[in-house]
């Protein structure tokens, strides 16, 4: 039962790490289930308070390196500080009227072709020619793609972490190593 419990918990884990393709807080929804799972089981694994502080340090990390790559994706393609907070506004708001196509990977599309909206749409109200404009506004879909990347890997990094803590005497993935000790 415990093993059937387990397996059924590690696989709503990464079904719900898939939402961070859609730009949604799959991170976060983690270390909630995880605090659940936590306090409901009466065999947790090997989850103490450092283990908690360091998810909820992984998520931070993820959010700020998935906002600050796109900003940098702004900039270095050419785009105002304007430009860049306007990409930022717009991948959000694509992710959220992009959300019901596409059995919901359309928030991934609608937040990529925000950003490049937003960031162009600003660039060209401040007056910017056309191929300046949209070549900040590459720069602005490109830093929301590789944020959305990151923070995926961040996110495969605490599904790993759980996987360990949850199951400590079974072949445990070494993090750091990337290989499966038995």
């Amino acid at each position: 039962m415990g093993t059937a419990l387990a397996s059924v918990f590690l696989l709503l884990l990464f079904i719900v790490l898939l939402l961070n393709l859609f730009s949604l807080p799959a991170n976060w929804l983690v270390i909630g289930l995880v605090v659940l799972w936590r306090f409901c089981n009466p065999n947790p694994g090997d989850m103490d308070l450092t283990f908690f502080l360091f998810l909820v340090g992984l998520a931070i990390i993820g959010e700020i390196a998935e906002w600050v790559v796109q900003g940098w994706g702004s900039k270095k393609y050419g785009s105002t500080t304007g430009g860049m907070f306007a990409g930022l506004l717009g991948a959000f708001i694509g992710a959220f009227v992009g959300l019901p196509f596409l059995f919901g990977l359309g928030a991934l599309f609608g937040a990529l072709i925000g950003a490049w909206l937003g960031c162009y749409g600003l660039e060209r109200m401040r007056g910017r020619k056309q191929g300046e404009a949209s070549r900040a506004a590459w720069g602005a879909l490109l830093g929301r793609f590789l944020g959305i990347v990151i923070k995926c890997a961040i996110g495969a990094l605490m599904f790993a972490l759980v996987y360990n803590a949850i199951w400590p005497g079974i072949p445990k993935i070494d993090t750091i190593k990337g290989v499966i000790t038995l």
